[in-house]
């Protein structure tokens, strides 16, 4: 699992799809594999098992969970920024999260064999206080460290008012119009929403490092497979040839599976749906801050221009 990398990868994510995709389905998209579990995992008997194997809740780390939330969406919502949003954030949590020793199982149903690299120890049997220490005191908070180096470097530009103003708003505007209506929020607390989940990602990785470091006093560890303190939670028994082999049929069954969901609904479903209008694409926030057209005073022979 990861701490704060999921709030830092949005932003680079956010470079690299701009209007394709609306920012917020993103953000959902990437809470959406522990929104639901992560709050039972710490009291399961065996919490690496449960939160990432079967049976357990797994599979809402696997790639057709994903799909299937975002084809949903599409489908009552008929919006290809949501949907594309809410998978490209899905993947990006659960394609983070195979990096420790439990992994994830990428193609449930179809395999219920964990993917990992087992780059740091999946610590949730240590509880949630000793997780983050644990987590802390590895190469998870290096990796935390690494997301926010790559968004300050290579997608700075995504914090700016600027781009908030002519990529982010646009992609989406009437979530963010709805937000500014209901809550009578100005352009800059609209910003301060968007920019938020940075700083709250950096003030998380802060804290937590520090508690590791001066309160639970964990060794810091920061090499493959640690820290060594706590125990492995590799939930797999099985060596790396049969991992191979049910992880490649797994893959087969899966991409055999979406071609035909595609052919069967999926296109039909996106030749319905539509992507941003026209009419709000471009630079400035002009499209969410109008009135409504009921609000909007008629010109009269005083105010109409010559």
């Amino acid at each position: 699992m990861s701490w704060a990398a999921h709030e830092f990868e949005l932003y680079f994510i956010q470079k690299h799809v701009g209007t394709k995709a609306s920012f917020l389905a993103v953000v959902i998209g990437t809470q959406l594999p522990d929104t639901f579990t992560k709050t039972f995992v710490y009291a399961a008997d065996d919490p690496a098992a449960f939160h990432r194997g079967w049976p357990g809740v797994g599979f809402s780390h696997s790639l057709l969970f994903g799909v299937a939330f975002a084809v949903a969406v599409l489908a009552i919502t008929k919006s290809r920024s949501w949907a594309l949003g809410l998978l490209i954030g899905h993947w990006a949590h659960i394609l983070t999260d195979f990096a420790d020793t439990a992994g994830v199982m990428l193609f449930f149903p179809f395999s219920t064999e964990p993917v990992t690299i087992s780059m740091w120890k999946h610590a949730a049997v240590e509880g949630r206080y000793g997780d983050a220490a644990a987590y802390y005191s590895s190469l998870g908070g290096v990796w935390d460290f690494f997301w926010l180096l790559m968004t300050l470097v290579f997608a700075w530009k995504t914090l700016t008012p600027s781009y908030f103003r002519e990529v982010v708003v646009p992609a989406d505007p009437r979530v963010w119009g709805w937000l500014h209506r209901t809550f009578r929020l100005p352009e800059r607390g609209l910003l301060l929403l968007y920019q938020g989940l940075l700083f709250y990602g950096v003030g998380r990785m802060i804290a937590w490092f520090l508690y590791a470091r001066f309160d639970a006093q964990t060794p810091f560890e920061p090499f493959w497979g640690g820290p060594g303190y706590v125990e492995g939670n590799d939930i797999s028994d099985s060596g790396w040839v049969e991992v191979l082999i049910r992880t490649g049929i797994g893959a087969i069954l899966f991409v055999a599976f979406m071609w035909l969901c595609w052919r069967a609904f999926g296109r039909r479903l996106w030749e319905r749906g539509y992507d941003v209008p026209a009419a709000v694409r471009g630079p400035g926030l002009h499209a969410i801050f109008e009135l409504p057209s009921s609000k909007r005073r008629t010109p009269t022979k005083d105010t109409e221009p010559v």
